[in-house]
């Protein structure tokens, strides 16, 4: 695996849990927390991309590199295109997309998504892991992903794919068959061509139908090949349950 540079996206404004970057774990605010996370990782250089001068503030606290980005960017992704611009990389160069709201993201997976560009002729890498719990595959904030035998990704969706056409309206909760269904990550490799790419490219009707900005890549024949994660990632964080969640995994995991 050749170097490769980490980008996190850390957006101030937030309708569920406002200041979302800045909330506390354990004495640490979250987009520090994801920071180390990556630092850990093999990654070359690990940049926040902020918003706010709060956020940077904060993190020159922590000695966390940051690069201002405009407010007004519609996606994580035009964020991290505007640090890659800044930074000066190539169009060869490798950046990985790590969510800001991921405090316990393993640094094992983020090594991943960037060796599977080594090992791949796609220009963009992502995970999934399986889906086991009936309620998730049928749960719009679970985006599921279709792919090849190969491991192109096929299609993203909210909706429940692949459909049982003849097993779903019997099944009654529980677990299902694994490796059946794959709930994808949301952690981003890239080839900085293909991002630019991407970043130039109009929304596609999928996109605006879904809300999912990968599909844009699919329907614009941009391959994104997809692998099962190397380790479990736990989900981010959205709402005050969400970091409640996290809070008492982090204070159990310290006792």
């Amino acid at each position: 695996m050749g170097p490769f540079f980490v980008v996190i996206p850390a957006r101030f404004a937030s309708t569920r849990l406002p200041g979302k970057p800045l909330s506390d774990i354990h004495g640490t605010p979250m987009v520090v927390r994801v920071a180390q996370q990556a630092r850990l990782s093999n990654a070359a250089d690990v940049v926040v991309a902020v918003d706010d001068p709060r956020v940077a503030d904060v993190l020159d606290e922590f000695g966390v590199p940051w690069t201002m980005t405009r407010v007004d960017h519609t996606s994580g992704s035009d964020r991290v295109m505007e640090v890659v611009t800044r930074r000066g990389w190539a169009r060869d160069d490798v950046v990985v997309n790590v969510q800001g709201d991921e405090p316990l993201i393993p640094p094992v997976v983020i090594n991943q998504v960037a060796d599977l560009l080594s090992t791949s002729t796609a220009a963009v890498a992502t995970l999934c892991e399986p889906i086991i719990d009936r309620a998730q595959v049928f749960d719009p904030n679970v985006v599921k992903v279709v792919r090849s035998q190969g491991g192109r990704a096929l299609y993203f969706s909210r909706a429940p794919i692949p459909w049982n056409r003849d097993d779903f309206e019997s099944m009654r909760g529980g677990e299902l068959p694994r490796s059946a269904w794959w709930r994808h990550i949301g952690i981003y490799g890239y080839r900085v061509s293909a991002l630019t790419r991407f970043c130039q490219l109009r929304p596609a009707p999928t996109e605006a139908i879904e809300s999912l900005e990968q599909l844009r890549l699919l329907h614009n024949d941009i391959d994104i090949i997809v692998a099962p994660a190397a380790a479990e990632v736990p989900g981010g964080i959205d709402t005050p349950a969400d970091l409640a969640r996290v809070r008492s995994h982090l204070g159990q995991t310290k006792a």
